[in-house]
């Protein structure tokens, strides 16, 4: 429901390359750190957004999305539901083109003022998983 593929395909292939990580950490038990890894193994930029801002997989990270000095085409967010909203709402201040929850993270509202601000939106998704199903 919150993850059709033709949104799916699109946010993967058409979006853009730059990807915020949003939790992203050195922490290579967390999900974030694998799933990063496989995104820039297609081809995908990513920016670590989290409070320590260390770089990871070589990127520098950002303690903030307001952070990040350049444009994000997807915003990748691995925090907790009830934190999600505010950063979809963040990702569509700083001119994202597209928000992605990941597994478990899920905001109806939150998804509602996304797509109705017009960007693309997929939640209860991973990436990681979806982006091999393109071919």
């Amino acid at each position: 429901m919150y993850g059709d593929p033709a949104t799916i395909r699109r946010i993967l292939r058409d979006t853009g390359d730059t990807w915020a990580v949003v939790g992203l950490s050195t922490n290579r038990a967390r999900a974030a750190y694998g799933v990063a890894g496989v995104l820039q193994r297609y081809g995908k930029r990513i920016v670590p957004v989290h409070p320590k801002a260390e770089p990871v997989h070589g990127e520098q990270g950002y303690p903030s999305l307001a952070a990040i000095p350049f444009p994000v085409d997807v915003v990748d967010v691995f925090v907790n539901s009830d934190a999600a909203g505010a950063l979809a709402d963040e990702a569509v201040g700083i001119g994202a083109k597209a928000v992605w929850f990941q597994l478990g993270v899920i905001d109806e509202a939150a998804y509602d003022r996304v797509r109705g601000a017009g960007l693309d939106m997929v939640m209860d998704r991973c990436p990681a998983i979806e982006i091999p199903r393109l071919g």
